[in-house]
């Protein structure tokens, strides 16, 4: 099995913390479509007739696409893949955009989850934050997908958020929960170097919150959400029972995908690929029947630290089968090495033949990765 991740980089403004790439650029969107489908159809080759079993629109703003941009798209996944196999077919979207014209729209197409980008609630928060919707249109966004028969919802949150209070984010909480998407993804604020955002926090106009705070914050966040029915199963994702992101869960047990479209990323289990990462140059070059793109073949010792670093932020965890037969009993008696001082203080539990991060763990999940981790 095997997944295709389409990179659709357009935004009609940019959010302060973002620093994935996309651009406002709008009037290149029919020449990018066409680029987008000639990169699909000249590397019909790379997954080697693998079933593509879930389909990623990613952004960016997928959103922005059209009718006539989803239906060439489509033709072509079809046409070079076949999607007949196809299980989890993904659209990120702006809350704003989900108008009833566009779910309905929305409906002509295989798509079967939508995964909105609502990050809070908090009105004023979403204006600090660029974010083009209100809490308003996100909650009615939910409603209008609900009511188009959309049965498998996910929404993105962020905590830590400049100003961020305990009963803020509890409010922030009750909110997803009484919404009840299937699926719900709350990442902790990262001030990333050369955004907006960050140029804020450098000038003292915005201030992180403390490490303690993020601690009670992601506690609230897990205790929450399981007593409300939802599955830890990613660090950052958490799902009702069967609704686990398929796509993004690819990426964490090693499973090969495709990616196209600037910046995207492809894996075929021994090499990554990653597109440059501009508009105009691949525009270009695909109209020149060429590709910008570099490309790592992954070594033994890379691949085990990708293993470690995917499938310890998991529910599933370590497989230490999955390390004998693929590392060999060297790199096992490593793990197990490094891994015993973590199982000894309660930060890892063994069972069943994995290696897992407890509750304990979790939040300190980034120091017990790089004590797994091989260094030469």
């Amino acid at each position: 099995m095997a997944g295709i991740y389409l990179h659709i980089p357009f935004c009609k403004t940019r959010c302060i913390y973002c620093d994935f790439y996309s651009t406002t650029r709008e009037d290149l969107k029919r020449r990018y479509v066409q680029a987008l489908c000639k990169e699909l159809r000249m590397r019909r080759d790379y997954l080697q007739g693998a079933p593509v079993e879930t389909v990623y629109f990613g952004g960016g703003t997928p959103s922005q696409l059209g009718e006539e941009d989803f239906a060439g798209i489509f033709r072509t996944l079809q046409e070079v893949y076949g999607l007949e196999n196809a299980v989890e077919i993904t659209l990120e979207a702006n809350p704003d955009d989900l108008t009833e014209a566009y779910v309905d729209t929305l409906r002509r197409f295989p798509f079967n989850r939508i995964s909105m980008g609502i990050q809070t609630f908090d009105d004023a928060t979403l204006r600090l934050l660029h974010r083009r919707h209100t809490a308003r249109q996100a909650i009615e966004a939910v409603q209008r997908c609900r009511e188009a028969g959309f049965q498998n919802l996910s929404i993105d949150l962020i905590y830590g958020l400049p100003g961020e209070t305990e009963e803020r984010w509890q409010r922030d909480l009750e909110e997803a929960i009484r919404l009840h998407p299937e699926h719900i993804s709350a990442y902790h604020l990262t001030y990333e170097e050369g955004t907006p955002l960050h140029r804020l926090l450098l000038s003292h106009q915005v201030r992180e919150v403390d490490e303690d705070v993020s601690l009670r914050l992601f506690n609230r966040l897990t205790q929450s959400l399981k007593r409300a029915g939802y599955v830890h199963y990613e660090i950052s994702n958490f799902c009702l029972s069967g609704h686990h992101a398929r796509h993004n869960t690819s990426y964490w047990q090693g499973i090969p995908y495709l990616g196209c479209g600037p910046s995207a990323h492809s894996f075929d289990t021994q090499s990554r690929e990653w597109n440059l990462a501009s508009l105009e140059a691949y525009i270009t070059s695909l109209e020149n029947g060429q590709r910008p793109y570099e490309q790592e073949t992954l070594s033994p010792d890379t691949r085990y630290n990708e293993y470690v670093m995917t499938g310890l932020r998991t529910l599933w965890g370590i497989s230490t089968d999955k390390i004998l037969q693929d590392f060999g009993a060297g790199r096992l008696h490593y793990l197990q090495k490094m891994a015993a001082p973590h199982l000894k203080s309660g930060k890892l539990m063994e069972n069943d033949g994995h290696i897992r991060l407890t509750q304990q763990g979790i939040f300190v999940s980034d120091d017990i990765l790089s004590d797994l981790m091989f260094v030469e």
